[in-house]
């Protein structure tokens, strides 16, 4: 009797099961089974010890009433030990119950109850969590099949694109309705064009590029529940491009930026594919123009140089962005070089916004990604697909950032091998809230990236622009002309010094140059801290969008002077109150190499520098950064008149590539630099920065118009174009009125550093 009030019991207990287990059906999980309630457990098992029922009491009929049954519950380490033996042995034999139940001090019975009820819920768990993944399979097939009968609903006629009507038409409206679909195609490509072309959308009378409503609802439903499917675009696209989920909004806009491309309905369709076939002509353009007997480049007679061939570049591409605009020139170069950096973690580092900016600092002052419409395939960048916002910058404030939106797309074409290129849209932009027309456009420009056997890749960088002549100061016109200011070999010249950079600070060993105690730790902090001065550094000189800066216009100053002024409040790394920055670039009759010398040797830094005390300054550490001297971040200390007067430090960063050199020093106090050099943060170490950029002046490589005769960049030859930039703290209060004695402070203060570099180099 008792067996069969225990098996009535669990009985009932199973037909009660569900309303309980439906509370943890849905998110099943084997692993975590241990975790439920100790109640649970002891409700739902056979084993548990209770005071039955005597027989008597149950054959008396119904008028005694039953006696409340009373349940023994497992204890807590019982439970415990039952379950880590189930995970093991959910089936076990005589013996093990025997000795489990000897261990844990139940009944035989009881341990053999424990585990056929348990298998029983483990059972119904599985049940529960497979009708659950059965029901959601059901309700998407049920959705398709509702698309699937509202496009069948609304059939289309094949011929004309039209709905299509049941019965017989006259053949006038047949031929009626035929002309009217091809009126309507013609309009929509003209449309789209326009929209392509002028940066603003126009609309049709009709949906773009003639997409039935209906049609492309379902393959969109269709696609974004991961069937796939036929595209109603026409032919399938090549490169792998991933076309699901990831288009247009996946990711939230940045702060300041417009989601560029936030259309509804077809026209997301409509600018899917303009965008698409846009990347796929430009990648095409790119590995033609880069190949290495192109006749699209003409070489010179020795061989070392070489000019873009325009009228061959207009007989082989039809432009893939519209005709260049009136008052515009084109600049195109092409260098190749080898990097110190794989294939693989080069196309990471162009994907990723953030890391190109870092790759190329001194160039790209700022870099947003807007929009991603795919992140390629099969775990790779292979079709990546990025809609990108940039601001290319040339260290001098007479020459204009460039402010770019552009595609780029990735490619790998072999094992080892990898093609990234870029060009301009104007797709969905907003001209109400933006500058006046662009002054200049990416024409297909980028890379290509082969792997090499020893760990490096070489690299063919193309750039190609078109922009407005008229807004860039007579001094840099030839710079630009000869293709050096934004031409490819200043990429490569700057990739190739970063990735120097990076392989030297990730080596193990310290270079015989470093004669510092630094801790690895201190010197990646102290490479943190410069090249945050470089980057300060940099958006004064530029007036880029980095950073905040309200531009003063004074009539007293000349146009080749750029003054600028910001209010600080919160940010540590600078002193709070008003900044103000002032820059200007003037011809020098000296090679460059020299005047990179001069300025950053500290033995003559008494000679122009007011801050020298007028003696030698003293370096205190030196951080390498590449292989030649000058590329390093050093601490220097002025000879002080007083002995006690010791707590304030110069910090400076030095480098010198083929395209530019730069030097920027900034005062820091000493106890910040200890923290600093121990390993600590250096954001918080207030900076102003100053310092030189020094390019070359491009008249001897003006017949270039192209690569750089091999071996000109390095010296520069002739004069060179010195760019001075200084920022100064003219008030603490934030609230304070700037005054013009600031800004003739300022200005007098880049004059006469400029006169001393004159007079220590004797030239007029």
């Amino acid at each position: 009797m008792q067996n069969s009030s225990s098996f009535s019991y669990s009985t009932q207990r199973k037909m009660e099961g569900p309303s309980e287990m439906g509370l943890i059906g849905e998110n099943f999980d084997a692993g975590l089974m241990g975790r439920m309630r100790d109640d649970e457990y002891e409700s739902r098992s056979g084993s548990d010890n209770f005071e039955g029922v005597s027989g008597d009491d149950q054959d008396g009929g119904d008028d005694q009433p039953q006696r409340k049954k009373r349940y023994h519950r497992h204890t807590p380490n019982q439970i415990q030990e039952l379950e880590s033996f189930f995970k093991e042995y959910p089936h076990p034999d005589e013996k093990q119950r025997l000795d489990l139940s000897k261990r844990l001090g139940l009944e035989n019975k009881q341990v053999k109850f424990w585990f056929q009820n348990r298998r029983t819920q483990m059972k119904t768990q599985l049940e529960r969590h497979e009708n659950i993944m059965l029901r959601q399979e059901n309700e998407k097939l049920r959705a398709e099949n509702s698309l699937m009968k509202e496009a069948m609903s609304n059939p289309v006629c094949n011929n004309c694109g039209g709905p299509a009507i049941p019965g017989q038409i006259s053949f006038e409206e047949h031929q009626i309705r035929i002309e009217n679909a091809r009126l309507k195609d013609e309009l929509n490509r003209i449309c789209a064009l326009a929209n392509k072309f002028l940066g603003k959308p126009i609309s049709s009378l009709t949906g773009p590029m003639a997409l039935p409503t209906s049609n492309s609802g379902l393959e969109l439903g269709i696609g974004r529940n991961g069937i796939g499917g036929s595209s109603t675009l026409g032919t399938p696209l090549p490169m792998g491009l991933d076309l699901g989920d990831g288009v247009l909004g996946t990711q939230p806009a940045m702060p300041g930026i417009r989601q560029p491309l936030g259309l509804m309905g077809n026209e997301v369709q409509l600018d899917r594919s303009m965008l698409i076939d846009l990347a796929l002509a430009a990648m095409e353009e790119l590995l033609k123009m880069t190949q290495a007997e192109s006749p699209l480049w003409i070489k010179s007679l020795d061989g070392e140089k070489e000019m873009f061939n325009h009228e061959e570049y207009a007989r082989l591409f039809s432009p893939c962005i519209g005709p260049k605009p009136t008052g515009y020139v084109t600049e195109a170069t092409r260098e190749t070089g080898i990097v110190i950096i794989n294939s693989l973690a080069l196309v990471e580092t162009l994907v990723d916004t953030n890391r190109w900016a870092e790759m190329f600092p001194s160039m790209i002052a700022r870099a947003v990604n807007l929009d991603v419409i795919s992140n390629g395939m099969g775990g790779t960048r292979n079709g990546a697909l990025q809609v990108m916002h940039a601001e290319v910058q040339l260290l001098s404030p007479l020459v204009p950032v460039r402010q770019v939106r552009f595609l780029r797309f990735c490619k790998q074409h072999a094992e080892g091998v990898w093609a990234v290129v870029d060009v301009s849209i104007e797709i969905g932009h907003d001209t109400a809230n933006a500058q006046p027309f662009m002054s200049c456009r990416r024409l297909p420009s980028g890379c290509i990236v082969q792997d090499m056997p020893n760990g490096y890749s070489k690299v063919t960088w193309l750039e190609h622009w078109e922009y407005d002549e008229s807004v860039v100061h007579q001094l840099y016109r030839p710079l630009l002309s000869s293709g050096v200011g934004f031409g490819a070999h200043r990429w490569i010249a700057t990739l190739q010094r970063q990735c120097e950079c990076l392989a030297i600070l990730m080596s193990s060993s310290i270079s015989s140059d470093d004669h510092t105690a630094l801790s690895q730790a201190g010197r990646r902090s102290m490479l943190k801290l410069a090249q945050r001065m470089t980057g300060n550094f940099c958006s004064g000189v530029c007036a880029s969008s980095a950073r905040k800066w309200d531009s003063l216009h004074i009539g007293t100053l000349g146009d080749d002077m750029k003054v600028m002024t910001r209010k600080n409040v919160d940010d540590p790394g600078e002193p709070p109150g008003i900044v103000l920055s002032a820059a200007t670039s003037v011809w020098m009759p000296v090679s460059r190499q020299r005047l990179f010398d001069f300025l950053r040797d500290e033995r003559l830094r008494s000679e122009w520098d007011i801050l020298s005390n007028g003696g030698p300054m003293q370096e205190m550490v030196h951080i390498a950064k590449g292989q030649g001297h000058g590329n390093c971040v050093s601490l220097l200390r002025a000879n002080a008149v007083n002995a006690n007067d010791s707590s304030m430090l110069i910090l400076q960063e030095t480098w010198m590539d083929a395209s530019c050199s730069v030097v920027v020093y900034a005062p820091v106090d000493v106890q910040s630099l200890n923290v600093v050099m121990s390993g600590g943060d250096s954001a918080y170490v207030a900076l102003l920065p100053s310092g030189f950029a020094i390019l070359p002046d491009g008249h001897c490589n003006n017949s270039c118009n192209g690569t750089l005769q091999k071996g000109a960049a390095s010296d520069g030859g002739g004069g060179s174009l010195l760019t001075v930039g200084f920022q100064i703290l003219v008030n603490s209060l934030p609230t304070a009125k700037l005054t013009v004695e600031s800004v003739d402070t300022v200005n007098n203060l880049i004059s006469c550093t400029i006169q001393k570099i004159k007079a220590a180099l004797r030239v007029a």
